[in-house]
């Protein structure tokens, strides 16, 4: 088995798969080819190479090849049993997946290592993040901070969405990013998630031209859908 650079920051219990080219020799279930019928050639190759490293994260766990259709807001639709997240950039593919019994869900998210465009880090950062986002690029200017916290929230979302079923903001999370140990911390809406006791924590890596962050749940833990 191939390391991969994103299982520096995943869970002990997580398996990835990831490709810097085009993976394209991978047959498509018909659920799958109906989610890109329309799509343009750049969208068809992200869905296809994603799905091809889907396949073999799933071999790795056991799982023989099955449909991967995408739900109500394009996020995959993984067989029972199994959670995991899809992440793709100019470049970069990966995904990472694990059984529901040793994690809850699980979200992995790449960016290109440059700042976000202009305009974009005020609907992302609040005012306090934008404070830590500034004191942190003052320690280690070479990292792109603020596309490391749009990362970071990516992550989040991912973990999110599949269990909540609800839309969640940029605004509606805070993170806090530490550079010394690789970690970052989510702070989610009041009454939002329900974890026994614990804090939960992300990872991030800056390498080669990439940002990558994961963040994942605990086997056990759930998110109340009321409290967003």
């Amino acid at each position: 088995m191939i390391a991969t650079v994103i299982e520096e920051i995943l869970p002990a219990a997580a398996v990835a798969v990831e490709t810097r080219e085009d993976l394209l020799d991978v047959e498509l279930f018909p659920q799958e080819q109906a989610a890109i019928a329309n799509a343009v050639a750049k969208r068809r190759r992200e869905f296809v190479t994603a799905r091809a490293c889907a396949r073999r994260a799933l071999a790795q766990l056991g799982v023989a090849p099955t449909a991967i259709p995408s739900g109500e807001r394009g996020e995959p639709c993984w067989p029972a049993g199994i959670v995991g997240s899809i992440t793709h950039c100019a470049g970069y593919r990966a995904c990472a997946l694990a059984r529901a019994g040793e994690l809850a869900a699980l979200g992995i998210d790449a960016e290109p290592h440059a700042p976000l465009p202009v305009g974009v880090l005020g609907a992302v950062a609040g005012p306090a993040e934008r404070v830590a986002l500034a004191a942190l690029a003052q320690c280690e200017p070479a990292v792109h901070w603020d596309r490391l916290l749009f990362s970071a929230k990516e992550s989040v979302y991912k973990v999110w969405f599949p269990l909540a079923r609800r839309w969640l903001g940029f605004e509606q999370v805070h993170v806090t990013i530490d550079a010394a140990d690789r970690t970052f911390t989510a702070r989610l809406p009041p009454g939002g998630l329900e974890v026994a006791g614990l804090v939960l924590h992300g990872r991030w890596l800056v390498r080669d031209g990439l940002v990558l962050t994961a963040f994942a749940l605990p086997a056990g833990s759930r998110i109340e859908p009321a409290a967003v």
